[in-house]
C-alpha cells in the first residue's frame, strides 16, 4: 500500500501585518492533522513568500491577514504565482475578512477563506479537499 505523500502548506504573514497569534495556531492546527506546514514570520514581502512557496514545494499557501488589506494583497499574490506558472498551488486567506468580500476574493483565485472563528475542523478539511481533489 502506498503511503500518501503529506500535503505541505506555507503559513505566511504579508506585509505589515504584526498579529501572528491566530497564525501560529493554525500551523499547529494543520500540523497535528497530518500538514507539513513552514511558517514565514511577520512581516514578509510577496516575493519572500513565493520565493519559500517554490523552495518548500507547497500545495498551499495560507495567508493569515488581520490589516484590512487582503484584497491588494491577495491581487499581488496571485499575479505573481502566476508569473512564476505556479497557478497549481492554491492560496486560501484567513484572518479579519468581513463577508462582503469573500466572494472578491474569491474572484481573484484565492480558493477558500477562513473569516476569523471559523471551526479548525473546517479549515483542514478544506484544505485537504482542495489538494486531494475530494
Amino acid at each position: 500500500m502506498e503511503a500518501k505523500r503529506r500535503i505541505r502548506v506555507l503559513i505566511a504573514k504579508p506585509d505589515l501585518d504584526g498579529h501572528d497569534r491566530g497564525a501560529k495556531i493554525i500551523a499547529l492546527v494543520l500540523r497535528d492533522a497530518g500538514m507539513e506546514v513552514t511558517y514565514t514570520g511577520l512581516h514578509q514581502s510577496i516575493d519572500q513568500i513565493v520565493h519559500t512557496a517554490i523552495q518548500e514545494s507547497v500545495d498551499v499557501i495560507g495567508l493569515s491577514i488581520m490589516t484590512g488589506a487582503h484584497l491588494s494583497i491577495s491581487r499581488r499574490l496571485i499575479s505573481r504565482l502566476k508569473q512564476e506558472e505556479m497557478e497549481d498551488v492554491k492560496v486560501v486567506v484567513g484572518g479579519v475578512i468581513p463577508k462582503q468580500d469573500i466572494n472578491l476574493l474569491k474572484e481573484i483565485g484565492i480558493a477558500a477563506v477562513f473569516p476569523g472563528g471559523t471551526p479548525f475542523s473546517e479549515i483542514t478539511g478544506s484544505i485537504q479537499s482542495l489538494v486531494n481533489g475530494g
